[in-house]
């Protein structure tokens, strides 16, 4: 465990990051075209939305820039040489899924970037969107359900850490798209239940402490286990770093555990602290 300790603090280090060498970013065109479209979706609409009227424009540069900070933690996620890491090492390819559904998907959902994507859109789609939107309402509330989407998101991380699905992902492209996808669609799902969904403070903050413990959970599992789980890593032998298939999935874990729940932890205890805030004035106001 100390090894792993070391290892973990040196984690920034080029030769890791890129896997001993490799510095190939991905540009993969079912990853990059979406990202690409995206961001032209949310650029076009916004500045749309910025020469129609000159109220809220505070709130518009707000959201460009929680976009734009969750776009770009996402896009390297998944194109810069963290990506090429990931391939031959569990450690790295944890750190990537770690921050699509963490930081990118909390950032994304908090900039609220649907109005903004659609004022990109002609009339016509625009409105086709509202009424898909309104037929789709009964669906989206049951999805975003607290409870619901917490489900949703515990079942995703722990069906595709099992490791028939793991290894499929490992050995075919298109599997390991869908996995990343289905990590980022989850979290998407998650954050928008917590943040602006039905979910009172309370309920949300339960929730997050249940999702920290669940992620911890499977990522203690990932640390205490004594043999590795996905073959596709195991063949490989040593890392680039010359960590052995058991102990990368030992570092794996720990980053799951400790950072990923860390996560989740402090963003309860923030939405208790903004719970107990909005009480507390609630009180002052009562007693006046």
């Amino acid at each position: 465990m100390k090894r792993l300790t070391v290892l973990l603090l040196a984690m920034p280090s080029p030769a890791l990051a890129h896997g001993g060498g490799h510095s190939g970013w991905t540009l993969d065109p079912w990853i990059t075209l979406p990202l690409a479209l995206s961001l032209l979706l949310y650029t076009l609409g916004s500045l749309r939305l910025w020469a129609r009227s000159s109220l809220g424009r505070a709130q518009l540069r707000r959201g460009a820039l929680l976009f734009g900070s969750g776009w770009a933690i996402l896009a390297g996620a998944v194109m810069s040489p963290l990506h090429e890491a990931g391939e031959h090492s569990f450690a790295m390819h944890m750190i990537e899924h770690e921050l699509i559904m963490l930081p990118a998907a909390l950032l994304l959902v908090a900039a609220r970037p649907g109005a903004a994507m659609l004022w990109a859109l002609p009339v016509r789609l625009r409105a086709g969107f509202g009424t898909a939107a309104i037929a789709g309402r009964a669906l989206w509330r049951r999805l975003t359900d607290p409870v619901t989407a917490t489900l949703i998101q515990a079942v995703t991380m722990w069906a595709w850490h099992a490791p028939a699905l793991f290894d499929r992902a490992l050995d075919s492209q298109a599997w390991h798209v869908a996995q990343h996808l289905s990590f980022l669609v989850s979290a998407l799902l998650f954050w928008w239940a917590m943040t602006h969904g039905r979910a009172s403070q309370g309920s949300a903050a339960a929730c997050l402490f249940v999702t920290s413990l669940i992620g911890g959970a499977l990522g203690a599992l990932m640390t205490f286990s004594a043999s590795p789980w996905y073959r596709g890593y195991a063949e490989m032998g040593l890392t680039p770093a010359g960590l052995s298939p058991v102990e990368d999935q030992q570092l794996a874990g720990l980053l799951m555990w400790i950072p990923g729940g860390l996560f989740h932890a402090v963003a309860a205890l923030y939405v208790l602290y903004l719970w107990f805030r909005a009480s507390e004035v609630g009180h002052a106001i009562a007693a006046e």
